[in-house]
């Protein structure tokens, strides 16, 4: 069946003893207990089998065909009638037997399903009537009618206290406690001969019964009608609560689950011949609906015969407990199972979902017998290499062959023989498991013969320690004869000297490229002292990053090593000593002469930042380099710093020409000399004169500059510059008095706050002692007069111990704050008692 949806049964012939059995005689009946089978055949003959098929017992019980073979539930009890009348129930494993040979064919025979039980010893037999079987009084059999008049009883099924039947009218259902028939349930195609087209009974449960017949199928419900329904009714009733009809002919019925399980006959017509034949019989599991079903799988089944086959010779029996359903038909019995998960998974790989197999191996790995989840996995893998997809493939490696070396060898053997060695690269394991080296180099050389790019990324990713890194060294040299300025080799062999730890020849290849790692390398490894004489280098690739890190590990390279290995490219020894000026004005101050030149010539801007900043620059040196160069502003600078301010204002004047900055420059001299110069050259320059009018206010008396003025020159903006003269002037004032007023106002303040607290009163107990005797100020006998002198700045004398003051004024002064020029904290408060 190349249908896509998965079939719901699989199915295997019932072999061993019954393929030896059907070869000589053929299979009339069957019926199923969980522990054995039970086997009728045409010859009288019943066979007692095990799930395989083995003969475990064997009856002669007739010389003509078994009709039916009754189990009871413990499987200990049997019942067999034949076509010749001839009724037999006894126990398989005890002397218990009862033999009865009626005078028509008994057709059907089911014993109690507890018969095992001493009080229900029943059974019943169908033939023209239905008999019922009770043992009584002196272990007697007693038989009762149950039922005749209505044809030849053809199928019985007991369940619980239920039994149902079927005749030619239709079907009826007995309840054994009351000894009431509840039912008829009549049977919709009256045409067909109940001897050729049988009805098929099956108790889903103790209440539910399914009927089929001929192309009918009803589900019926056991229910207990109400007591106020009563009257004279039973007190059970049927409702068919399900009714559809087939396609084909009912041969057998199971339940399955909430489905049922339908063994359907079928006939066709010959497209040659244009004859109605015999088809191959149809196992079919449905869904039933109140009033039609839904077909969930259908198989057509070839059993041996099949094509003489008439659709009362095919049954249907089923063991609940498994799942497991034995089509039985004359030469032939097939047994129909519920597919498991193995199953599931071969149909998968049948299918070529190689994908879905894996999945579902590794969700059930516990239950699975069949399938191994690595065998699937591989079959996965080479489908995927047919199919060409060598990237999916590989990456499903991966998770497939997981830490099995053996495995990944030889799956890489696999895809270097296809030529796909560059698919598997990227998931090559590298840590857990680590595969041969041999391996990884094959990959390698692939790389390397094809994508330099692809071998570049290998080896960036791939741990050094995986191959020879000699073997792969030499194989990129080799490439390199031919493109000796290849970039991408060059960097990937600088990467390989690494790892090799020849890191002098990885620094080379670094520099030659400007590769940005470069630094990265140093640092991590160390590697200073092998660039000592590779500074201009470094310094030609990225001079900011060089000069950083050589100033970082001065203690590595020196400054003096440095300036010595640049001395011959000047604009890259400017930018190494003037970052270093920039950390420390002192470590390099024995090249501060040298900047001054190499300031001059690269980077003027910074000269005068320089000259300001450096304490150990030769100040004569630099003023020759400035004067020969014309730099006025650092001329100028160095005249002043040298005391020569009068030329350096000169300079500013005559050169510049900018009054501000010559004004600026005699505030910062603060020289009165220097004011007086600054007037007598801008006297006879208008333009210098407005500029001086209007700074020289708060430093210099305008009066002296105002006087000189010749008359009747003319100035621009004259008075606009005298009404500020004006204003500065008044400011000043006003500044001075607000300065008056703020100063009274502290002083008052401070006086009434030293007022207040001398106000204040002064703890004196028995610790104060008299400065003068050094003795306690208080007596020791508290009821004495005693006479204290205490000061304001807390000094304390008897006042005998105070000596007498020599001045004429009243107000006595401590000796002791007197000595010290105290101020006027020290005047006298005195205590009297």
């Amino acid at each position: 069946d190349e249908s896509e949806e998965e079939p719901k049964l699989k199915y295997e012939r019932l072999s061993n003893g019954v393929t030896e059995i059907l070869q000589k005689d053929a299979a009339s009946c069957m019926t199923v207990h969980e522990k054995f089978l039970a086997l009728g055949t045409h010859y009288g003959k019943v066979y007692l089998l095990d799930v395989q098929g083995n003969i475990t017992q064997k009856f002669d019980v007739s010389p003509v065909k078994i009709n039916q073979i009754s189990l009871d539930e413990s499987g200990e009890h049997m019942g067999v009638c034949s076509e010749d009348g001839k009724v037999q129930v006894f126990g398989l494993y005890s002397a218990e037997e009862f033999h009865e040979t009626f005078d028509c064919p008994i057709k059907i025979v089911a014993v109690h399903p507890h018969f095992v039980r001493s009080h229900f010893k029943q059974f019943v037999t169908g033939g023209k009537k239905l008999l019922l079987y009770e043992r009584g009084w002196m272990n007697r059999w007693k038989p009762s009618v149950l039922h005749e008049g209505e044809g030849n009883i053809r199928n019985v099924k007991w369940r619980g206290h239920l039994i149902a039947w079927a005749n030619n009218m239709g079907v009826k259902i007995l309840d054994m406690i009351s000894k009431q028939r509840i039912t008829n349930v009549p049977r919709d195609d009256i045409s067909l001969r109940p001897d050729m087209y049988p009805c098929s009974l099956c108790w889903k449960d103790n209440l539910t019964l399914i009927i089929g017949w001929g192309n009918s199928v009803k589900i019926c419900s056991v229910k207990e009608r109400h007591a106020s329904e009563m009257r004279d009714l039973p007190n059970r009733y049927v409702e068919i609560v399900f009714q559809f009809d087939t396609e084909f002919y009912v041969s057998g019925l199971a339940p399955i689950c909430d489905q049922l399980v339908i063994l359907s006959y079928v006939k066709e017509i010959s497209e040659k011949t244009e004859v109605e034949r015999c088809a191959r019989p149809r196992l079919d599991i449905v869904q039933p609906l109140p009033e039609s079903c839904e077909e969930i799988s259908s198989d057509a089944l070839t059993v041996r015969g099949f094509q003489e086959n008439e659709c009362r010779d095919y049954h249907l029996e089923y063991s609940e407990g498994e799942s497991l359903f034995y089509i039985i038909s004359p030469r032939d019995v097939v047994v129909a199972k519920e597919r498991d998960q193995d199953d599931h998974i071969d149909w998968l790989l049948e299918k070529k979902k190689y994908e879905e197999a894996l999945m579902a191996a590794e969700i059930s790995q516990k239950t699975i017998k069949k399938h191994k989840i690595l065998d699937i996995g591989l079959a996965y893998i080479n489908h995927l290499v047919e199919k060409g997809e060598y990237d999916l493939a590989a990456r499903k490696c991966q998770k497939i062959l997981g830490k099995n070396t053996e495995l990944w060898e030889f799956e890489v053997y696999k895809f270097k023989e296809i030529g796909q060695l560059k698919a598997i690269s990227r998931y090559l394991p590298r840590r857990d498991p680590i595969l041969k080296p041999l391996i990884y180099e094959m990959v390698l050389h692939e790389f390397l013969e094809s994508d330099y790019e692809g071998f570049a990324t290998l080896i960036k990713e791939w741990p050094g320690d995986l191959y020879n890194n000699t073997i792969i060294v030499q194989a990129v040299v080799d490439h390199l004869k031919k493109d000796p300025q290849n970039r991408t080799l060059l960097r990937t062999l600088a990467e390989l000297y690494t790892y090799d730890q020849r890191y002098g020849r990885a620094l080379e290849i670094y520099l030659t490229l400007r590769h940005k790692d470069v630094f990265q390398l140093i640092h991590k490894h160390n590697l200073f002292s092998s660039i000592k004489d590779k500074i201009v280098l470094l310094m030609d690739f990225d001079s900011e990053k060089a000069v950083d890190m050589l100033l970082d590990n001065e203690d590595k390279i020196s400054i003096d090593r440095v300036v010595e290995e640049l001395e011959n490219r000047p604009e890259l020894q400017h930018v190494y000593l003037h970052k270093l000026f920039k950390r420390d004005h002192h470590k390099g101050q024995r090249y501060h002469e040298k900047q001054i030149s190499l300031y001059a010539e690269y980077d003027r801007p910074n000269l005068l930042p320089f000259l300001r900043d450096s304490t150990h620059c030769p100040l004569e040196k630099a003023l020759e380099i400035c004067q020969q160069r014309n730099f006025v502003e650092e001329t100028v600078y160095l005249l002043s710093r040298m005391g020569n301010s009068r030329s350096a204002l000169k300079m500013i004047m005559e050169e510049l020409q900018d009054v501000d900055k010559a004004i600026e420059f005699a505030k910062e001299q603060d020289d009165g000399e220097l004011w007086e110069d600054l007037i007598l050259y801008s006297i006879d320059k208008p333009p210098f004169i407005t500029g001086l009018l209007n700074n020289i206010g708060t430093h210099v008396d305008p009066i002296l500059l105002i006087h000189r003025i010749k008359e009747g020159m003319e100035i621009p903006n004259l008075r606009d510059s005298l009404v500020k003269i004006l204003q500065d002037y008044n400011l000043q004032i006003l500044l001075r008095e607000g300065c008056k007023k703020i100063l009274v106002a502290d002083s008052l303040s401070l006086l009434k706050k030293m007022h207040r607290t001398q106000m204040k009163g002064v703890l004196v107990d028995e610790e104060n002692i008299c400065e003068s005797c050094l003795s306690p100020i208080l007596p020791s006998d508290a009821s004495k007069s005693f006479s204290v002198v205490v000061f304001h700045c807390r000094h304390m004398f008897h006042r005998e111990c105070l000596p007498v003051s020599n001045t004429v004024s009243s107000v006595q002064f401590c000796n002791i704050c007197s000595a010290k020029h105290r101020g006027p904290g020290s005047a006298v408060l005195e205590m009297k008692k």
